[in-house]
């Protein structure tokens, strides 16, 4: 399980003064960071072996500024060329957003996914969890 902390900014609140919904997509794939350096460790660009087919999010409690936000990123699926990456938010001990989303081992030349094998596949299997049961 990787493990991330963000530290919301005053622009990141909306009108009704808790962080924007907006947020959490960017922030979840700020958190994906680390899950990519296994695919691409430099995180060239130019080397991408991934495409994302899915994204959900669910918002279960508010955001507020002032307080840092905990995102905790892990495998939930593992496929031959797909795999769930899993996201939960966390601020002041409290699950607030859950978050899914689908990448795709895939070959941007060919235009076709890749198999996950070798020592890519036994290191994704390292972060494959569970979602950890917390009270809804």
């Amino acid at each position: 399980m990787f493990s991330r902390t963000i530290e919301p900014a005053f622009y990141d609140t909306d009108a009704l003064g808790h962080v924007n919904n907006t947020r959490l997509p960017a922030w979840f794939e700020l958190a994906r960071n680390e899950l990519f350096r296994l695919f691409s460790p430099d995180l060239d660009p130019t080397k991408w072996r991934l495409i994302m087919a899915r994204m959900e999010i669910d918002y279960r409690a508010e955001l507020h500024y002032g307080h840092d936000i905990e995102i905790r990123t892990y495998l939930s699926r593992l496929g031959n060329s797909s795999f769930t990456v899993t996201q939960e938010a966390h601020q002041k001990g409290i699950l607030t957003n859950i978050g899914h989303t689908v990448l795709v081992h895939f070959d941007h030349q060919a235009k076709k996914a890749v198999p996950i094998e070798g020592e890519l596949r036994t290191e994704l299997e390292s972060h494959l969890h569970e979602r950890e049961a917390s009270p809804a």
